[in-house]
């Protein structure tokens, strides 16, 4: 019997030992669920062959091709991925609307002797989900914003809460971006689909009866944007500021944005985002730095004439500000110790 999803948090209840996406690698890697792996019985050629067939031709020949296509498929499968799970292995799996691929898909399985499961409504009922928490309805906790200076350590300083047992929101991790024009990381951004799925496994775990922390952010991270439940969250949300001195933030962004120093061409790509910001002397300053590997001087120099100026000027109200002479780690322990016991006076 097809299994309904009430809530995201059901998939880390359910019985199975791997989630299986039956749909084409094109739709897998635009969205899927988390963990899910693609063993696609129709690849995205085949996909596409049927659905002319469907539409030119007709439905009978569309299926009778298409069948043919997910037994070879499903064979390719059951000798290779699958060809060393036993006998107790359980899979659930899914396809766009919990029909006839992850239908047919589990058949062979089942007749193979293991007890799979699909997924009732397919990938859109997971996606329905996903659209509920983030666009529909409202953010479940009270938001407060961690506020800051650029190289105030604000990311790590989530993570150090998080392990402290405060409950996080960490937007930048889902976004695999730090947000900024030098923000890009290995592996590139996820779909804002992918994105909104990350969040909103998050917010359905989330205890309404406590504060959730998130870092003060634009309106996106990267390419992705934040949806509408989290950023109206945000909006007025309190604040606690971090400051450090320029050269602390120099030394720890430094050392945070070590793998930018060893790719020189996303570093050249981010000092090109900002060359209609700043004169052309500037720039050929910066470029100058980078070029030499003088890059504590180029982190400073950056905050000092781009990043800090801009901060001042937008004006938000603080609830609270949190002064710290050290951002090594003792220092940041110290701080994430702070900002736990002032949260809950906010």
């Amino acid at each position: 019997m097809p299994i309904k999803l009430t809530r995201l948090a059901d998939l880390n209840a359910l019985p199975f030992d791997q989630i299986i996406d039956a749909r084409s690698p094109a739709e897998f890697v635009l969205d899927h669920i988390p963990g899910a792996i693609n063993l696609p019985s129709l690849d995205n050629e085949e996909r596409a062959v049927v659905g002319t067939i469907y539409v030119r031709e007709s439905r009978f020949r569309a299926r009778k091709v298409g069948a043919a296509m997910v037994a070879r498929n499903i064979a390719a499968h059951l000798e290779g991925p699958l060809a060393d799970r036993d006998g107790a292995w359980q899979p659930l799996v899914y396809c766009w609307r919990g029909g006839q691929r992850s239908g047919a898909f589990a058949n062979y399985l089942s007749q193979v002797g293991w007890r799979a499961e699909t997924l009732d409504g397919g990938y859109k009922s997971y996606r329905k989900l996903v659209a509920k928490l983030c666009h529909d309805e409202p953010f479940p906790s009270k938001v407060v914003l961690l506020d800051g200076h650029t190289g105030t350590a604000k990311t790590e300083l989530l993570q150090l809460l998080k392990a402290r047992g405060v409950q996080v929101l960490d937007l930048e991790g889902a976004a695999n971006h730090r947000g900024s024009a030098f923000g890009a990381r290995k592996g590139g951004q996820p779909s804002q689909k992918q994105f909104e799925g990350v969040l909103a496994k998050t917010i359905d775990a989330l205890d309404p009866q406590r504060p959730v922390i998130l870092e003060a952010e634009s309106s996106k991270v990267g390419s992705c944007i934040v949806p509408p439940s989290v950023w109206q969250a945000m909006k007025g949300a309190p604040r606690i500021r971090i400051t450090a001195p320029v050269e602390e933030r120099a030394a720890y962004l430094t050392e945070a944005y070590a793998d930018l120093w060893e790719n020189p061409d996303g570093l050249k790509d981010g000092i090109q985002a900002l060359q209609d910001l700043h004169s052309a002397e500037v720039i050929t300053s910066w470029r100058s730095l980078t070029a030499t590997g003088q890059f504590r001087a180029f982190t400073e120099d950056l905050m000092v004439r781009h990043y800090d100026p801009r901060y001042g000027k937008a004006k938000q109200s603080v609830a609270l500000e949190l002064h710290s002479d050290s951002l090594k780690p003792k220092g940041l322990e110290l701080l994430a110790a702070r900002i736990e016991s002032a949260i809950n006076s906010l």
